[in-house]
């Protein structure tokens, strides 16, 4: 091993003689320190070797590896400096201290700004971030929801099926099931993602929207964990602190079950099409979850409760952002989205 590395440094040495111009050196680093480089190919077989020889050999392909990125550091700050003097002498309009070109930034889509603020707010909490596809089976999206096939609340959620019998996500909460069956209790979830459902679409409908679910499991959990959480995100998220109600909402995969509505920031609760002119709208569906869903996810009710919410991640940014028509955030029209620069 050790002449292995005495080999590759002798070549590496003579091929640095014929290096002039930056793209023959990025040949060079990859050949020798690429993913498939020469040292890097023999960097990945020390592990076979015994303890002691592990030890110095590691030593030594370590040491040639930083020589040969200082060397083509080296190298490369003169082929730069090289190039500009050439560069300077056949243009004499060239002015190396001139502000380069200001080219345009580009702009993160306005949901996914809140989506990351939402993630930092609960990671910041012990919150994980899990994910799930987006096409789903059935027992996922509906059966371990405590939504059986006759169920009258499939009727809620016009479903796109596909001819395979699987469908396309009609909410983030078959995430819940799954990250119960990966990681067990307790418990401290997040699951943003995109959902699709047959909606008559309007200001404030699409058939394509996002929401993130959240997910909480452990010994003595309880509605006011619930509360306290999630006015802490909707108080975060839009920088102040909002009116907001709670109110019985029924849902098969939580007992009670909540709707959160947030007094409508278009309109100041006035009345608007965004708001259905009732001043209120509809961000948070959220209970405890059911001992049904708690079973199908492998935790037994009688030791852990939990609480979740589907928090509509659409609708939220609409009234961060006091954004009037859903239609806005799915155009993909750049004189909208060119509005939220880069943070």
């Amino acid at each position: 091993m050790a002449e292995d590395l005495d080999k590759i440094l002798e070549e590496f040495e003579t091929r640095m003689t014929d290096i002039h111009s930056l793209l023959e050196l990025e040949e060079m680093r990859v050949l020798f320190l690429g993913k498939k480089g020469k040292l890097t190919s023999l960097l990945k077989t020390i592990g076979n070797l015994g303890v002691d020889e592990k030890k110095e050999i590691g030593k030594q392909a370590n040491l040639l590896k930083e020589y040969f990125e200082n060397q083509i550091k080296a190298k490369n700050e003169e082929l730069t400096k090289r190039e500009i003097e050439q560069i300077s002498q056949a243009d004499e309009a060239f002015d190396i201290t001139l502000p380069g070109k200001d080219f345009p930034r580009g702009s993160l889509h306005p949901i996914t700004i809140v989506q990351k603020e939402i993630e930092n707010i609960f990671t910041g909490m012990g919150f994980r971030i899990v994910d799930g596809p987006e096409v789903e089976d059935d027992f996922f999206n509906f059966e371990a929801l405590n939504i059986p096939a006759d169920h009258p609340a499939r009727d809620m959620q016009d479903t796109y099926w596909l001819d395979n019998g699987q469908l396309l996500r009609t909410h983030t909460s078959p995430c819940q099931i799954r990250a119960m069956l990966k990681f067990g209790a307790p418990l401290r979830a997040i699951a943003p993602g995109r959902c699709f459902r047959n909606e008559k679409i309007d200001p404030s409908h699409e058939n394509t929207f996002f929401q993130l679910e959240g997910l909480m499991i452990d010994k003595n959990i309880s509605i006011a964990n619930l509360i306290y959480i999630m006015k802490l995100l909707v108080q975060r998220i839009l920088n102040q602190d909002p009116e907001i109600r709670l109110r019985p909402g029924y849902f098969p995969f939580v007992e009670p079950g909540f709707e959160l509505d947030l007094r409508c920031q278009i309109c100041g609760g006035k009345g608007c099409p965004t708001c259905k002119n009732s001043g209120w709208i509809e961000v948070l569906p959220c209970g405890m979850v059911h001992p049904n869903v708690l079973q199908y996810g492998g935790i037994d009710s009688d030791v852990f409760t939990g609480f979740a919410f589907g928090l509509g991640l659409t609708r939220l940014t609409m009234m961060k952002y006091g954004i009037k028509d859903i239609r806005v955030l799915n155009s993909g029209d750049f004189r909208a989205l060119n509005q939220f620069k880069t943070l």
